[in-house]
């Protein structure tokens, strides 16, 4: 990184107040290490890029539960089979994608980076909202890659300890320009996502247990790999299961893997006795 001068001393703009947001820092001094300003040369497409999916979230009586299957697909191919698609972004809030893998994760770790930040220069944490919206304008700087293929539609889902009332989980849904959404009670991205949503609309209902919520999620996750080739389920031979994730007053917390395992095997047996999934009751 070329932020120091011949000497080897860190240059003046490292010494001068300014923006409390590390991307606008990197935009006005160091723009080329922004993964968002590497745009395809003109007339090339993304192909053949590795592209991860499927994602979701939704509340539940303790805050808000994060889970993605492990597939990454690459055309037709299976890309890679253990892919972390949820990540946390700092105590109380987290981010899962869908898209064009190499460029999420910069995107990722610019954002961890990012509140990290502003925290450090402000002596506050963002609000929920505001980390909502920060994240929806670094989406917006990666439009004319996305335009070319490049695409990276994240998720969030995050505990407002300063919601009215008490803290209570809340999820924000993004487009590829950065239109943000926030989503009532449970939200799924990527090609998965529709038979992902159809069965948390079934299986969802307000004050779910933390098991409940978790097995809620695993059994979407099975429909969506079910109906979607580009969405992986349980592989018990491998033992690779999806990533789940929790957030409450406590703050982010990834279910063990022993835990995981355990209710992906129950969501297995269940579909050994009723292929299609649990049926809600009228």
């Amino acid at each position: 990184m070329a932020a120091t001068d011949h000497d080897g001393r860190l240059g003046a703009e490292f010494f001068t107040p300014g923006t409390s947001s590390f991307t606008e820092f990197l935009a006005a001094h160091r723009p080329g290490l922004l993964p968002t300003r590497r745009a395809l040369p003109d007339g090339v497409r993304a192909e053949g890029v590795p592209h991860g999916t499927t994602v979701l979230a939704l509340t539940y009586r303790d805050g808000v539960l994060i889970a993605g299957d492990r597939r990454a697909t690459m055309g037709n191919l299976i890309a890679q089979r253990d892919l972390e698609k949820v990540h946390p972004a700092d105590d109380h809030t987290a981010v899962a994608f869908a898209g064009s893998v190499g460029l999420a994760l910069d995107l990722v770790k610019l954002y961890q980076v990012e509140l990290a930040h502003f925290e450090k220069v402000e002596g506050i944490p963002m609000t929920l909202a505001a980390k909502a919206n920060r994240l929806a304008g670094m989406i917006r700087q990666n439009l004319a890659q996305a335009m070319q293929g490049l695409a990276v539609v994240p998720l969030l889902a995050g505990y407002d300890v300063t919601a009215p009332g008490g803290g209570r989980g809340r999820i924000f849904g993004y487009d590829v320009a950065g239109g943000t959404y926030e989503k009532s009670g449970f939200h799924a991205e990527g090609s998965g996502s529709p038979y992902a949503r159809g069965a948390l609309k079934k299986l969802f209902r307000p004050g779910l247990t933390r098991r409940e919520a978790a097995l809620a999620a695993l059994q979407a996750l099975y429909d969506a790999a079910d109906d979607d080739s580009a969405t992986g389920g349980p592989d018990l031979t491998r033992r690779i299961f999806p990533v789940v994730s929790v957030i409450t007053e406590d703050g982010f917390e990834r279910l063990g893997e022993p835990e995981t395992e355990e209710l992906s095997r129950a969501t297995v047996g269940q579909r050994a006795d009723r292929p299609d999934g649990p049926h809600a009751a009228l």
